[in-house]
């Protein structure tokens, strides 16, 4: 009993881990996401990876969202302001000159948006980070607005269930 008691004071004085996001398994939100989207839309979930698609809705979108990592100090660069969403944009900006980035609402996670030319149609991209996760957001359509469109659309509506509180 008294090993027993020690082992749990030990635990108690550990400082809390971090918890990265709420939910590791895009099947989860797959159907969420379709709805969200509307009509016309296929979806192909994977725990990792769900791609969405409309071939018959205008610029036929195309999007994914992906689950990783990223633990190379951006996030903590970003959430301390040493990394400015000026310098993000910047970076994109050498990739392809009329990419944009804009802030994303995320708490308690960090996140950004860009929007970019992609060949003869656009993209836009969500990064959101927290605790070492990484959910990309990735679409691509016909237009700069339709891609931005998609993002934001799953941004709002699936985003803050994967992240979490």
């Amino acid at each position: 009993m008294r090993s027993l008691i020690v082992a749990l004071l030990c635990l108690a004085a550990v400082p809390a881990r971090a918890e990265g996001f709420a939910i590791r398994d895009l099947t989860a939100v797959a159907g969420e996401a379709k709805a969200a989207l509307g009509e016309g839309f296929v979806a192909r979930a994977e725990p990792q990876r769900l791609t969405l698609m409309c071939p018959g809705c205008e610029g036929a979108p195309m999007i994914d969202l992906l689950l990783g990592r990223q633990a190379d100090g951006t996030e903590e660069r970003v959430r301390a302001g040493r990394t400015s969403l000026a310098q993000l944009e910047a970076i994109c900006r050498s990739r392809s000159p009329d990419c944009r980035l804009s802030a994303l609402s995320v708490a308690p996670a960090v996140g950004w948006v860009s929007a970019y030319t992609a060949g003869s149609g656009a993209g836009a991209t969500a990064v959101i980070l927290r605790d070492g996760d990484l959910l990309t957001i990735r679409a691509l359509a016909g237009s700069p607005a339709a891609a931005s469109r998609q993002v934001d659309v799953l941004a709002r509506a699936v985003a803050p269930r994967i992240v979490g509180r």
